[in-house]
């Protein structure tokens, strides 16, 4: 089931995660940083590296790529965001900016076309998922509008 983003104009964080640029909400991010020691988590999916702490607190780690169907990447930066009342840090490979992007595109949300990786995801962390769901795919510069 999935759904396009069609509402007015958002401003998002652009990144490059892999091969894709995502933006995700802008009111949702918390903070860019460099990649910390990351532990690995037993028993949890490919896409999430592990825990780091960041601000004192033990975060989960997502390889945003990863999770999009992508190998593996070494991340440049992490993303945290706000997952409800926790948050979760996107491994991704490049910081691009803020847009103000035109939902009025169709551009596809993050997880289009992934079923198992939003079912795993959903039943690993349904707050991330709705973080995820409001974020779209940017396919070509075309569809965003510059910041302002």
């Amino acid at each position: 089931m999935g759904h396009s983003c069609d509402s007015n104009d958002v401003r998002m964080l652009v990144v490059r995660a892999g091969t894709a640029r995502v933006g995700l909400p802008l009111a949702s991010a918390l903070e860019t940083l460099r990649p910390l020691p990351c532990a690995p988590l037993p028993h949890s999916p490919p896409w999430v590296t592990g825990a780091s702490v960041i601000r004192g607190a033990p975060t989960p780690v997502v390889d945003l790529g990863q999770l999009l169907g992508g190998a593996p990447a070494p991340p440049t930066r992490l993303v945290t965001v706000r997952a409800g009342a926790r948050v979760v840090a996107l491994a991704v490979q490049e910081v691009l900016g803020i847009r103000t992007v035109a939902r009025a595109a169709g551009l596809p949300p993050v997880l289009a076309g992934s079923d198992e990786r939003v079912a795993a995801l959903s039943a690993l962390d349904a707050q991330l998922l709705l973080v995820l769901r409001e974020g779209c795919l940017l396919e070509a510069c075309a569809t965003e509008a510059p910041a302002g």
